[in-house]
């Protein structure tokens, strides 16, 4: 007879632990090799918790910085930024999964259900095509993104030097981890504003930032689409939100900003567009702004926090609680005002443990948020606007900043860089990852009445 205790000890890891112990080891990993001489470009060692708190921004693909990325890492720490916010953007498992086929290696049944939660399918039937599908379509993209960007830096530098910033900008930009190399150009910390009116860098940067926080189930989706005619419920939730949140919040910081001399008060009406655009699509979890974000209103600002906290949608490379948990909720509300039982979305029922899911992670988030803002207006000397902002920058994975994130204490770095990899992991598979197995109910309570509202 097999002990309790021996079968404990013989139990494999849940795919939610090992997803997270997974992002773990790429941070420590990330961390030590930061931390060395030759990370940084004048040969000194960087700070045990910016080596740190940077290993986790690029790995969470949230951008968050502390210290310039073009000045202050060398090209080696510049490379290892990269294949951080690469692995995280794809997930450690997809990359994992891509050496092992290189290899002709068998994905065995356990590995194929650690994939299924990390790309948040509901079936493992087809989730190594699935896979192949993934790293295709997202080399693919970041290479023609490399290219445009090339062509349009090519302007400015040699052709190297250009080819370099291509190619870090494209992944970063595509995998919605909000890191440039731009100071080492136009100064410390300048960023995307010196392009601010730049059309063709601005249009090719909100493709790979859609494109990157739409998810691969989606592209995959339509990319089928004229095959098969039907696109699934998944897909036309995600567009049709996405595509609503972007006009919404275009619309919004437009009619918000257009007397604002400091952010889009000086520039022609259709430049005004363009910006109010960028700033819709990049607070979906791009990171990278082309005005001064702490130069807005505070109405604007606080309208992208909302925009934020919703993120991108799921299997992708952005963060906060995700469209389709959006739409799910205010689907259960508006049932609830018409007095309907089920949710419907696009004339299909929505399963009631969906709903609880959705609930669940956001209540989850509001808690994590609303924790994370006191304590943080106890560490550091900012106005509570400007920490919840870059709280929920950091939960959402999203890398925009009011300009708080240098100034952080080093208990506020910590902090931070634990916010930012909740944010990236998830925090339904944070928590199911720090519980132990599911059981189920041997009996069912008696049914009780509370009054609600």
């Amino acid at each position: 007879m097999i002990s309790k205790k021996n079968k404990t000890r013989n139990d494999p890891i849940s795919p939610p632990k090992f997803l997270a112990l997974g992002f773990s080891a790429i941070i420590l990993t990330g961390t030590f090799l930061l931390e060395l001489p030759m990370a940084t470009a004048d040969g000194t060692r960087t700070s045990l918790a910016d080596a740190f708190f940077t290993a986790v921004s690029a790995t969470s693909v949230t951008g968050l910085v502390v210290v310039d990325t073009g000045t202050h890492w060398s090209t080696f720490g510049q490379i290892v930024l990269l294949l951080l916010f690469q692995l995280g953007g794809l997930g450690f498992m997809t990359s994992a999964t891509w050496i092992a086929m290189m290899l002709n290696r068998r994905i065995s049944f356990r590995e194929r259900m650690i994939l299924q939660e990390a790309m948040g399918q509901y079936q493992i039937q087809g989730i190594v095509d699935l896979i192949r599908k993934v790293l295709v379509y997202a080399f693919t993209i970041e290479g023609i993104g490399a290219l445009l960007l090339t062509l349009r830096f090519w302007r400015d530098m040699h052709f190297d030097e250009a080819l370099y910033l291509g190619i870090f900008q494209s992944v970063s930009i595509f995998n919605n981890a909000g890191f440039d190399l731009l100071g080492s150009i136009h100064g410390p910390f300048a960023g995307f504003p010196v392009y601010g009116t730049d059309i063709y860098l601005n249009l090719v940067n909100m493709a790979l930032i859609f494109l990157g926080g739409i998810g691969f189930i989606v592209m995959f989706d339509v990319m089928e689409y004229p095959k098969c005619r039907k696109l699934s419920l998944h897909s036309k939730v995600v567009l049709s939100v996405t595509g609503f949140l972007i006009l919404l919040g275009a619309l919004s910081l437009f009619l918000l900003e257009y007397s604002n001399d400091a952010t889009i008060g000086n520039m022609t009406w259709y430049e005004k567009w363009m910006a109010a655009f960028f700033q819709s699509i990049t607070a979906r979890s791009g990171g990278i702004s082309t005005i001064d974000i702490g130069s807005m209103q505070q109405s604007s600002q606080f309208f992208l926090i909302i925009l934020m906290f919703i993120g991108a949608a799921p299997g992708s490379t952005g963060g906060g609680i995700k469209v389709t948990t959006f739409a799910v909720l205010i689907g259960a509300v508006i049932s609830m005002i018409q007095g309907k039982r089920d949710v419907v979305l696009f004339k299909k029922r929505i399963p009631e443990a969906m709903v609880y899911r959705s609930l669940t992670v956001t209540i989850i988030a509001l808690i994590v948020l609303v924790s994370s803002a006191m304590f943080l207006s106890a560490t550091e000397d900012q106005q509570f606007l400007v920490i919840f902002f870059e709280a929920v920058s950091a939960f959402g994975t999203v890398g925009l900043s009011m300009g708080m994130t240098p100034e952080l204490s080093e208990v506020g770095k910590v902090f931070v860089a634990l916010l930012m990899f909740l944010g990236r992991l998830g925090p339904l598979t944070l928590a199911y990852a720090l519980t132990r197995k599911k059981h189920k109910d041997l009996y069912r309570h008696p049914e009780g009445r509370i009054i609600i509202g």
